[in-house]
């Protein structure tokens, strides 16, 4: 269940959506938290990696969407703060709802009722907030609050669902999943011009990339 991509960086394959954890100097980093049901599949990921969800000391969400922070009320063992980009939070702790006027907005109005607001603190971050030695970039476009996560300390991003693997190449987030496509298209290329160079590139839809990362980011921003 736990595929190790780079020392210190573990990929949980969930199925249909994959999040990651990460030893990130001693302190255990789970990035997103997969569907309401995956909760099983997580604390078995987070066990063959050598760790238990008790441990874990933080939670990174790239976004909230119902395939990221699904199971954040159902670890049990989890007893950690959740960071989320300040424009999603609101919709992670259910003080705000998605804007049913966008069709991404009501895709997420129809799940919403199978999700539940976790019993976690819940930390906003801002473009350039670090958070051990992750650095965040607010990369919005397939949700208005969407982060990527950049380490250099673990050559490694965590890219949430701006781009996906698809057949081997990054493809970037499809008009029918995203809220603003043009804003993707930005992100991306913000992204590539401003992050530092990453081996990998863990994205949260498809097989992640354990080389030359930032290269094909930057081979996709490109042809955008």
């Amino acid at each position: 269940m736990a595929t190790e991509l780079a020392d210190g960086c573990w990929w949980l394959d969930l199925g249909n959506v994959n999040c990651y954890l990460a030893d990130d100097d001693g302190s255990l980093t789970l990035v997103d938290a997969g569907t309401p049901f995956d909760y099983g599949r997580i604390a078995t990921g987070v066990r063959d990696a050598g760790y238990d969800v008790a441990d874990v000391d933080r939670v990174l969400v790239t976004h909230y969407d119902f395939d990221h922070v699904g199971a954040l009320a159902r670890l049990v063992d989890l007893d950690a703060p959740v960071y989320v980009g300040a424009a999603d939070a609101p919709l992670l702790s259910g003080d705000r709802r998605p804007d049913w006027h966008n069709h991404k907005g009501a895709l997420q109005r129809v799940t919403r009722p199978l999700l539940s607001a976790p019993d976690l603190p819940v930390r906003t971050v801002e473009d350039g907030d670090a958070v051990g030695s992750f650095t965040a970039y607010h990369t919005p476009g397939h949700s208005p609050g969407h982060v990527v996560y950049v380490s250099e300390a673990l050559d490694a991003a965590l890219l949430g669902d701006l781009v996906r693997e698809d057949g081997g190449e990054l493809a970037a987030s499809p008009w029918l999943m995203s809220y603003d496509t043009a804003a993707v298209r930005d992100s991306v290329r913000s992204l590539a011009e401003r992050a530092p160079s990453f081996a990998v590139a863990a994205m949260g839809h498809g097989v992640p990339f354990v080389r030359d990362g930032s290269d094909r980011l930057r081979e996709l921003a490109a042809t955008l």
